[in-house]
């Protein structure tokens, strides 16, 4: 499997293709990462040093690809947070040149604008260019609960208000998704949930819920999920798989005390997930 994808990229640290990448390779996956940005470390530390790249330079770099005649081997177009507007429209490009030598190609996209605690933390534009223009193009999107409702439009909390919005939003034009944190009323307490829909189904899968904040989490989550989806067509198994690493990961780092994610220390969680969380079909 071949992977093209468009993210940021950190020195320091673990987000977009920083942290990507590499469990994407552990699972056998060849990835050319295209980078968006190229910072010392993610934003969240208030200050971060390096350049945002033209939207131009990012497209020269996937023109430089596609004249390797590298197009029809890619077999999933993965991309996350967009830190400019113009960045989409080089993304869509380069999703309808890579289908057009690929039909089977799949275009996955995560579509950071927020979380419920913070926010949106995108610039006001993005999220309805993600809404209007890249969503309808995508054929697997991974929202969290917040994005999904802005999306579609609805407040999702309940399992039942959640699918609904998962099927507003897959009318858009996505056929599957995954809602990487469903926290409803009724959940058992200290849980977190995730779901995911296709056409052949619903399914949920329950973990602990740690206590801690992982920048770069998310984006392991999206590139895990889409890299198993694709493999095998198979929704459940890859929720499985992608909740099994991402729970080790995310212990590992908060039993090392240590801020940023403990990526390399927890591959054998990527190439041998333990599978230890049930997943239950919901519709």
């Amino acid at each position: 499997m071949k992977v093209l994808s468009i993210q940021s990229a950190v020195a320091y640290g673990h987000v977009g293709n920083s942290a990507a990448v590499f469990p994407l390779q552990r699972i056998g996956v060849e990835v050319m990462p295209v980078y968006t940005v190229n910072f010392s470390n993610h934003t969240g530390y208030g200050a971060w040093r390096g350049p945002l790249i033209a939207p131009d330079d990012v497209r020269e770099v996937i023109t430089g690809i596609e004249e390797r005649d590298a197009f029809p081997q890619i077999d999933v177009i993965l991309s996350g947070y967009q830190g400019s507007e113009g960045i989409a429209d080089v993304i869509l490009d380069a999703v309808a040149r890579i289908k057009a030598a690929n039909p089977a190609a799949i275009y996955a996209c995560d579509p950071v604008m927020g979380n419920a605690k913070s926010g949106c933390f995108v610039a006001p534009a993005i999220p309805v260019l993600l809404r209007e223009r890249v969503v309808p193009a995508a054929d697997l999107i991974t929202p969290n609960q917040f994005e999904l409702g802005y999306l579609t439009g609805t407040e999702p909390d309940t399992l039942e208000s959640t699918l609904a919005s998962v099927d507003l939003a897959r009318a858009m034009g996505p056929r599957t998704a995954l809602v990487t944190s469903v926290e409803r009323p009724d959940r058992e307490e200290g849980t977190l949930e995730m779901l995911a829909v296709d056409d052949q189904g619903a399914w949920i899968v329950t973990t602990p819920q740690l206590p801690m904040k992982a920048n770069g989490s998310g984006d392991v989550t999206a590139a895990l999920f889409t890299a198993h989806y694709r493999r095998t067509g198979d929704a459940a198994d890859a929720l499985a798989r992608t909740a099994s690493s991402v729970f080790d990961l995310l212990t590992t780092t908060l039993e090392s005390g240590e801020r940023e994610l403990q990526l390399v220390e927890s591959q054998e969680a990527y190439a041998h997930p333990r599978l230890q969380f049930a997943v239950r079909q919901v519709r």
